[in-house]
This record gives C-alpha cells, sequence and structure tokens, in this order.
C-alpha cells in the first residue's frame, strides 16, 4: 500500500524542468546514512558526511569545518536513539536554519537491560526519543533500512518538490534490493536449527538483525563500541561459552580484536571473521555500502552456523 501511494505521489508531481532549482545541501550524520543520501539523492544534491568512514561515531567529536557544513544545510540527516550524542550541540553551534530528519523515525526498537551478552526488551510501538536504554543500532534490520531510506526520501520530496519524482524512483529502486536481500535471508536462516543460531560479537551493536533471523547474540560490551568490559563480564561470558556452544566468535570492524581473541583461546570457539555494526568501510572495503554491508554481514553469519 505504501509503494502504491508513493508512485501516485509521484505521478502528481511535475517532473524537473532544465533550468531545476540549486541542489539540496545534504549532511550526514555518519557513513551508513551518507550512503542512503547518495542512493537516494543521486546527482540531485550536494551532499557531506561528518563522521568518516572506519570512525567510531560514538565517541566522535565534531570539527570546526562540521559546524560550517550544518549552518549551511538544507538537510541534516541523523540516526537519532542517542546514537550520535554530540549532534545536538552541533546543531546548536551551527545555528542549523533547515529541516533535521531523524532516520529512525518509526522503527519497532528494542531496549537494552544493561547487561553484557543480553539484547533487552522489545518495544510494542513506535517510538524516537533517545534514550540510554534504547539500542540505536536498528539499521541492521532490514526492513527498518526500508523505514530509513523511505524517511529520508520524502525528506528530500517535500524540500526539493520539482524533483520529488526522481527521489521517489530512486527510492523504489532501492526498495526492492533491501527487500530481495532481505528474502533471500530469511529463507537461509529458517534452514538452521534453532537451537544451532548462538554468536558472539564484541559488542551488543546486533539485536535488531538477531531479532529479524531469530539468531541469539552474545556480547562482552555493551551497545557502545568504544565501551570496555570488566573482567567479571568477560569471565561470565566464558563460563557461558564452555557451558553452551556458539557457533562462532565474530570481531566487530570497530573493537579491539584482542578480546575476541581471548575468548577464542579460553573457549576454542572459532573466530568467523568480522562484523560491520556502525561504520562502513571505504569505496574499496567489503562493507562500502549499506547493502553491501548488510550482504557481508548476513553471509558471514549463515556460514559459520552451517559449519
Amino acid at each position: 500500500m505504501m509503494r502504491a501511494a508513493f508512485i501516485l505521489l509521484a505521478l502528481l508531481i511535475v517532473a524537473p524542468t532544465p533550468a531545476a532549482a540549486a541542489k539540496l545541501k545534504v549532511v550526514s550524520s555518519f557513513s551508513l546514512l551518507a550512503d542512503m543520501c547518495r542512493v537516494i539523492g543521486g546527482d540531485r544534491i550536494e551532499l557531506t558526511n561528518l563522521v568518516p568512514p572506519g570512525t567510531d561515531a560514538h565517541g566522535y567529536q565534531p570539527r570546526p569545518a562540521d559546524a560550517r557544513a550544518v549552518a549551511q544545510a538544507d538537510i541534516v540527516v541523523m540516526n537519532g536513539l542517542g546514537f550520535e550524542g554530540w549532534i545536538e550541540r552541533l546543531l546548536r553551534a551551527g545555528s542549523f536554519p533547515g529541516v533535521l530528519v531523524v532516520a529512525s523515525e518509526g522503527v519497532r526498537l528494542l531496549e537494552h537491560d544493561g547487561d553484557a551478552g543480553h539484547h533487552g526488551h522489545e518495544h510494542g510501538e513506535a517510538r524516537t526519543e533517545d534514550a540510554t536504554t534504547t539500542d540505536p543500532h536498528a539499521w541492521q534490520d532490514l526492513r527498518n533500512g526500508h523505514i530509513y531510506a523511505r524517511n529520508i526520501a520524502l525528506a528530500f520530496a517535500r524540500a526539493d518538490e520539482p524533483n520529488a519524482a526522481y527521489y521517489l524512483q530512486r527510492l523504489e529502486t532501492f526498495l526492492s534490493r533491501i527487500d530481495a536481500l532481505d528474502s533471500r535471508f530469511r529463507r537461509e536462516f529458517a534452514e538452521i536449527p534453532p537451537d544451532a543460531r548462538r554468536i558472539v560479537t564484541s559488542h551488543d551493536a546486533f539485536g535488531y538483525l538477531a531479532r529479524a533471523y531469530g539468531l541469539e547474540f552474545l556480547a562482552p560490551v555493551g551497545l557502545s563500541s568504544s565501551a570496555r568490559p570488566s573482567a567479571a563480564q568477560v569471565a561470565a561470558l566464558i563460563r557461558q561459552l564452555r557451558a553452551q556452544r556458539a557457533a562462532a566468535l565474530f570481531v566487530e570492524s570497530l573493537s579491539d580484536p584482542r578480546l575476541i581473541e581471548r575468548i577464542q583461546a579460553e573457549t576454542g570457539t572459532h573466530i568467523g571473521g568480522t562484523l560491520y555494526a556502525d561504520s562502513l568501510t571505504g569505496a574499496d572495503g567489503e562493507a562500502a555500502s549499506y547493502l553491501a554491508m548488510m550482504t557481508h554481514n548476513l553471509e558471514a553469519l549463515a556460514r559459520a552456523l552451517r559449519r
């Protein structure tokens, strides 16, 4: 029904003329949102991204150039849910005059219970307010990626009406690719026995992916990749892994691998590789786009679970 509404809206909007307005000036908070903005905005936007690929957004320190970019922007796109703890100060410093898009608006959220290794409780309805107990990594569920993309496209279409049909057409193509990837891995994970779907990762960033595909993730560290586990947390996880087999250990791309290596040495659990949670790679990396990141993560997990 939503697809039909988008198509109808596109048909009602006059196609852009050769004398189209200047490009939309868009600022994205981190690399994953930058990719979505490029996919949807194409050559009709001028994009500035704040947190570069391979950099931890949790602990990012904005630069003066970031405040200048925000002050000149028509649209700022952020994740919300407490992920960018620094962005409110940046918006004030830059006297941001434009439209703020919280890409996660409308997703069904997960609440973290504060204990490493557990993903907490699911909210029954959509919320968008920031909270320290809310898991901000909602993009790890491809169906939430659908919502992110739609929120971005609609904001672009409203801010730049002459080019609205262009944004909505690109959105439709992107959503089709997201849906195809999601359907593929729902089939693949359904073939794996439920009691063989346990994975250990460096930090607790994959709760939405776990919920989407019926997986169980354990982690020695909570929601922030910059957090450090206590000796007691690591010891408790090692005891749990000795009692309950996990298919594999995975290093998160922004985390120190020594922790996972220690757990591997203590438990003998196979290391399955690297997962990407909070950042894309550069253009030459294996997670250079949102769809490439999700494809890499899901293929790596399915491969480990089938061993």
